[in-house]
């Protein structure tokens, strides 16, 4: 008998889809809907119906019989699909907007926005995620503002911007992932002699759908424009396993900015080397993975959004999965080949693919192996207790 890996808390072979379901319990099970299904009425019948249905409609209420499954699908449905942006298309199109487009109110950003084929042309990435890459030129200030929204950057490459936090100057720099949680103002500038452009992740369709969001203009000017090496937020919380007890208590989101590269690069190489002496650390064999965390909590760095790092050897390949959730993977450097589903996409630097809710999964890395960052919706559907995770190939 197949092994396999179900966790969440309603872990039964009825969630999962079609395919997986006929291995595991053989050709009977499709069956069930189908001897359930009511027969059709007489022709009286479906007069008196039709009348019913339009008394119905014209006091804004549908029968339950009529839409069961779309409402109550076997397994998950989503509308949106798997995509693959390339990095070069997506970066030739932000320096042109920067030649035609101003960076200041209205506007407020230069940032392009991804939109899934699936979400009838809304600017998500997810249903409940936004993506974006932005760019700035050199000399440029992007005003202050603040929202309800979770955000944060990261950066594929480059330097000389700033991002300024609720006062706190915050150096960007390649590898590095930023924090902007909700409700906090901020800023950018770009004091170099060359165009920047990063990453912009945040959950604004999830408080588009929730009616939750908020938005305040702030200063014009950015509040601080100096450029120092470290903000004060990593001066005071970036050392591994030491809290400052001036700061008790858990918040919300994590109080680190900054998440500096040469750590993250330093914890994946240290999985590796652990690896190689046949001591424990990997993810899986050839995978060092890490997730940023709230130092106050251990937990994920914000309440809406998952941010992870992951880093292949030449030629391994993950393990498939298939997650209830939303992932969105951008190479960082490598190439990778990435199964979505039916789909697979070739992805070099910077490109980006999205992984929709519930569809198989999986990465292979190139001849010289791949390090992906990686953003999901995660904590929502852990929150609530809806999160599920299901291996073919078992644990």
């Amino acid at each position: 008998m197949k092994t396999i890996e179900l966790r969440g808390k309603r872990g039964n072979v009825d969630n999962l889809d079609a395919e997986v379901k006929t291995e595991l319990l053989g050709e009977d099970h499709k069956a069930v809907r189908e001897s359930c299904v009511v027969p059709g009425p007489i022709p009286e019948e479906a007069e008196e119906l039709e009348q019913i249905y339009q008394e119905m409609e014209n006091l804004n209420i549908k029968p339950l019989w009529t839409q069961i499954d779309g409402l109550m699908p076997s397994t998950p449905e989503p509308k949106a699909v798997s995509h693959h942006w390339k990095w070069e298309e997506l970066y030739r199109l932000a320096k042109k907007s920067g030649t035609l487009v101003p960076v200041g109110r209205g506007g407020e950003r230069r940032a392009i926005g991804l939109a899934n084929p699936g979400l009838d042309g809304n600017t998500y990435i997810s249903p409940t995620l936004w993506c974006a890459i932005q760019y700035l030129q050199p000399g440029e200030n992007a005003p202050e503002h603040r929202h309800s929204q979770n955000a944060f950057r990261f950066v594929l490459e480059g330097e000389g911007v700033w991002t300024v936090v609720n006062g706190d100057p915050v150096p960007m720099r390649r590898g590095d992932f930023l924090l902007t949680a909700g409700w906090n103002f901020h800023g950018h500038h770009n004091i170099a002699t060359e165009p920047m452009a990063w990453l912009d992740g945040l959950d604004i369709p999830f408080a588009h759908q929730m009616d939750s969001g908020f938005f305040e203009f702030g200063s014009e000017e950015l509040t601080d424009q100096s450029t120092p090496e470290k903000s004060r937020s990593e001066q005071l919380w970036a050392h591994p396993g030491l809290r400052p007890l001036a700061f008790p208590g858990p918040m919300s989101s994590s109080p680190i900015g900054r998440y500096a590269w040469e750590h993250t690069d330093s914890a994946l190489n240290a999985q590796l080397e652990l690896e190689d002496a046949g001591y424990p650390g990997v993810y899986e064999p050839g995978h060092a993975a890490i997730r940023f965390s709230n130092p106050t909590t251990g937990g994920d760095v914000m309440s809406t959004i998952r941010a992870e790092f992951h880093r292949l050897r030449a030629n391994v390949s993950t393990k498939p999965l298939y997650e209830v959730g939303n992932r969105v993977f951008q190479v960082f450097e490598g190439q990778a080949t990435v199964q979505v589903g039916e789909q697979t996409f070739k992805a070099t630097k910077g490109d980006i693919v999205n992984v929709p809710s519930w569809q198989q999964w999986h990465i292979e890395a190139g001849n010289e192996g791949v390090d992906l960052f990686c953003f999901s919706d995660h904590p929502i559907f852990e929150a609530l207790h809806l999160n599920r995770t299901f291996s073919p190939k078992g644990i």
